[in-house]
């Protein structure tokens, strides 16, 4: 990716923009993203990945001219499609979006969907990672979007992986996970971790999500303490990074 200037005051242009948001579970939602957004002049369309299938497959047929496709996490696992009727029509949405090259965003369950339309295994990882983590950009992150947290404790909440696609760039990687953040060009960017993450959110997640993370080996006092040393800094950097990404398709 090349260098561009990016800041959280960026002047937004007069014509609107829209960003379609498939979204998995309510909880897991824009999070600090949506002002960003906001400042860069887009209007949001959510898609209920959730609701109807004859719902869903019309909000991904709307979303064929959107500016922005971002897909945000689940607890589900992209390897479900036999269980999950909603994978499969995803899947095959985004494999024409990239296909089109035209700009996308994945988080968490959506860098493992951006992964596994491109072609790759998506699996269970080696571990559960809830928590801040430090991720490292490697030099071609250092050059991306993905440089804003390089130092900052970002947060995970996943039990995924998958393997690196064929013709992206690895842009961070991190001590359990190698595969943290990919892209290609400035147009499509994928991150593992969940930058979006805010404090309110943060506690939603430990209450819905508790069997879990204590099944994990986690203290949910333990994980509150993180937030409360992390969070902040993790806010800003998400939305110096979401910025500099938008600013970067804006661009194109």
């Amino acid at each position: 990716m090349t260098e561009r200037r990016a800041t959280d005051q960026t002047a937004v242009s007069s014509a609107a923009r829209r960003a379609v948001v498939v979204q998995h579970q309510e909880s897991v939602h824009l999070g600090n993203f949506a002002p960003v957004l906001a400042r860069h002049g887009y209007t949001i369309d959510l898609v209920d990945a959730s609701g109807p299938a004859a719902e869903f497959a019309a909000g991904l047929s709307r979303a064929r001219d959107a500016e922005l496709v971002i897909v945000l996490g689940s607890t589900d696992g992209v390897y479900e499609r036999d269980r999950l009727g909603y994978i499969a029509p995803e899947l095959d949405f985004l494999r024409a979006r990239l296909d089109a090259e035209r700009p996308v965003l994945g988080v968490c369950f959506g860098a493992q969907a951006v992964a596994a339309a491109l072609g790759s295994s998506v699996h269970p990882g080696p571990t559960v990672e809830v928590g801040y983590r430090i991720v490292e950009p490697t030099a071609a992150g250092a050059d991306s979007p993905v440089r804003h947290v390089a130092g900052v404790p970002v947060a995970e909440w996943h039990g995924d992986t998958f393997d690196l696609p064929d013709g992206v760039t690895l842009l961070a990687s991190s001590a359990e996970y190698p595969n943290e953040a990919f892209g290609i060009g400035e147009w499509m960017l994928a991150v593992q971790f969940h930058p979006e993450l805010t404090s309110d959110m943060h506690e939603q997640w430990l209450a819905g999500d508790e069997a879990y993370v204590t099944a994990a080996g986690y203290s949910p006092a333990a994980l509150r303490a993180e937030r409360a040393q992390h969070s902040d800094a993790m806010q800003t950097a998400s939305a110096r990074l979401l910025d500099d990404y938008l600013t970067r398709i804006a661009a194109l």
